[in-house]
């Protein structure tokens, strides 16, 4: 990676600058919409976005040493036209990234017919993996997980929401959540950290009824965990899975309210297998429903109302062999959508953000707008992110560079044409 920007930087002439801006934040989008400039330069200052404008007035006031041509760039990466389009960087606002172990095998036994539940009764599934993330010390997963997130980097990924949520006891919740910090200081990629410790029951709570355990869980996670999380600054939001395999909405339901009044935002696994926590979520007003594979319209409607992001997750619906998030009713029932990776080790291994949205705009008839709304701008809200995601001047200088003169190609190839540049927070990303 090259160091940071300290003075300023102009980069250009782009062909196209797709700079998603002035997008409402929820309902549907059409392509009309979205504003193409064309043939201009992007000034960075700080970090930041100083000014985007025409290449033709930008480039005679700046000084030639702050000057970096854009073909010059392609012509290093092995591209001899230097027509290109910038986007601002993708926003991923669901992901497990910090993990441990493999699980090659669970995908066998559902390529063979064994369901998710009938997995995770056995052995398999997520405490599967908690039991290799707990034997993995903080620099074993350290390693694991910046290598995920190089990856991520490479194919246009600037900022990272990461769970945690394989740790499954207040030690190790805490351990995974030290590891999040440091990645977050070791990469230009803005890093949002999250506590999912109601994952699901670990097995040292199973000695009680499921309800009992779940409940005596959570309150040692409200007592012991989340204070530390507040005083440590290790996170600022709390996630749950609502499922009757996991966390019912009734165990589920004063857990949140209580995380809530302790300052965090939650976002919620919901309605993923059945439905409840969609309207939990709009009932607590959380920033995001994420899943939403089993949502009927009357709980995307109350998404709608109560303002809640609603979050789809194409990489789960191709790694479980399920529907999709029904984003198209979504987003005509007036949600905010984003698309997210949901990259994980048992359900969503792929961790291609762009490929799983552009599969998704094609299943559930999305327009280019809405995709690349729910990859920028509505997914940074998602997150409770200001000035991130689009390509306007005080935002962040997140961007990304494709070697084709017409946005619409990058879509069309469904993943398969990535960004030839990137920059991330002001500062320009080494891709080999």
């Amino acid at each position: 990676m090259s160091p940071p920007f300290v003075s300023e930087t102009l980069i250009g002439p782009f062909t196209q600058a797709l700079t998603l801006e002035q997008l409402p934040l929820m309902g549907p989008l059409c392509d009309q919409q979205l504003t193409i400039q064309k043939h201009v330069g992007i000034l960075i200052k700080g970090g930041l976005i100083a000014e985007i404008g025409p290449w033709s007035d930008l480039a005679p006031r700046i000084d030639q040493k702050a000057v970096r041509p854009i073909g010059a760039l392609l012509e290093e990466a092995g591209f001899s036209s230097s027509a290109c389009t910038v986007t601002p960087g993708f926003v991923d606002a669901h992901t497990h990234l910090c993990w441990a172990g493999s699980r090659a095998r669970d995908c066998a036994d559902r390529l063979s017919g064994v369901s998710y539940e009938e997995i995770a009764a056995r052995g398999g599934g997520i405490c599967d993996t908690m039991r290799h993330t707990r034997s993995s010390c903080e620099e074993e997963l350290f390693e694991l997980n910046q290598t995920r997130l190089n990856q991520h980097l490479r194919r246009g990924v600037t900022t990272v929401e990461i769970k945690s949520g394989y740790g499954l006891s207040i030690s190790e919740e805490l351990k995974q959540l030290n590891v999040i910090r440091a990645l977050s200081t070791s990469t230009p990629q803005r890093i949002i950290p999250t506590c999912l410790a109601a994952h699901v029951l670990p097995p040292e709570y199973k000695n009680s009824s499921s309800k009992d355990g779940c409940r005596q869980y959570l309150n040692d996670v409200l007592t012991h965990l989340l204070p530390q999380l507040r005083s440590a600054n290790l996170a600022t939001r709390v996630d749950a899975f609502i499922e009757p395999s996991a966390f019912p909405v009734e165990i589920a339901r004063p857990y949140l309210i209580q995380a809530k009044a302790l300052g965090f935002d939650l976002a919620i696994h919901a309605d993923q297998f059945s439905t409840g926590g969609a309207l939990l979520a709009s009932e607590l007003g959380a920033r995001s429903a994420d899943h939403l594979e089993a949502s009927s319209p009357s709980d995307l409607a109350a998404l709608a109302q109560a303002g809640v992001t609603a979050v789809a997750l194409p990489g789960a619906s191709l790694g479980l062999g399920i529907p999709f998030t029904p984003a198209r009713t979504a987003l005509d029932l007036g949600c905010s959508l984003a698309i997210a990776s949901d990259w994980n080790p048992g359900s969503a291994p792929m961790g291609h953000l762009l490929l799983q949205a552009s599969v998704l705009g094609a299943a559930e008839k999305l327009s280019a707008a809405e995709v690349w709304a729910g990859l920028t701008t509505r997914a940074a809200h998602a997150l409770n992110l200001s000035h991130v995601g689009a390509l306007l001047p005080g935002w962040s200088a997140d961007l990304l560079v494709f070697p084709t003169d017409d946005y619409r190609e990058i879509l069309y190839h469904q993943g398969m044409m990535s960004p030839v540049a990137v920059w991330a927070r002001g500062e320009q990303i080494a891709l080999n």
